[in-house]
């Protein structure tokens, strides 16, 4: 998943994001809150850890403007504010959890973890999807008892369409996810087609997926109301 961390402590950023780096997530770091806007604004983030007291802007209103803006991104607040004021005034603006400093990184990665269950509606570990299962904890994609042999980037790019499964991700969303920021002069939305193309043939080996649909001109989905 594509995470932005919003912290001025840059040792602190530092250590978060080489932490989440290990678990498969894919870091930015903002040590403004006029940056983590500008990276808000343009690119699409599954979470933003975020530090309300940032020191040219208040967190609590890069929560607002992101969600006037009708950002996807689901933000958790990270502080050492310990005001329930704070903590109140943030979930309600739309935060999705709040973790006070200080705090161990396998509870940060916990917390994460819950919200994108709740978020995706995941309530078991493995997630079965026909003829298929995902397990979620050991990242493997098995058919009955085979596994279907995915490279990482494949791996992601299934999990996170299944997920929002029912919804249409388009290319710039799926490439965001997997590779992070969108640059203009890296992007090439022929990544997500071949990775598709090879996931597909991959898939097909064990079982059809009819259900992987392309969606012309926009993206790909899951759509397993066939």
């Amino acid at each position: 998943m594509n995470v932005l961390i919003v912290e001025d402590e840059k040792s602190l950023a530092s250590e978060i994001a080489e932490f989440l780096k290990l678990e498969n997530f894919i870091c930015d770091i903002s040590y403004t809150g006029l940056d983590a806007s500008e990276k808000i604004a343009i690119n699409l983030y599954d979470f933003v850890l975020l530090d309300l007291g940032l020191p040219d802007y208040n967190g609590l209103d890069l929560i607002r403007e992101a969600k006037k803006n009708k950002s996807e991104s689901s933000f958790i607040i990270i502080t050492a504010r310990g005001a329930v004021e704070d903590k109140v005034k943030g979930l309600d603006l739309g935060a999705d959890d709040y973790l006070a400093k200080p705090f161990a990184l396998i509870e940060l990665l916990s917390r994460i973890n819950a919200v994108a269950r709740r978020k995706f509606n995941i309530i078991a570990s493995d997630i079965v999807l026909e003829n298929f299962t995902i397990l979620v904890q050991s990242r493997k994609l098995c058919c009955g008892d085979m596994e279907v042999e995915l490279t990482k980037k494949e791996f992601d790019l299934f999990y996170y369409l299944v997920i929002n499964h029912g919804k249409v991700l388009t290319r710039q969303q799926l490439y965001e996810h997997i590779w992070g920021n969108l640059l203009d002069d890296q992007y090439d939305s022929n990544f997500i087609d071949v990775h598709i193309k090879n996931l597909r043939k991959k898939l097909n080996v064990y079982a059809p997926a009819p259900w992987l649909e392309t969606v012309r001109g926009i993206g790909y989905r899951i759509n397993l109301n066939q």
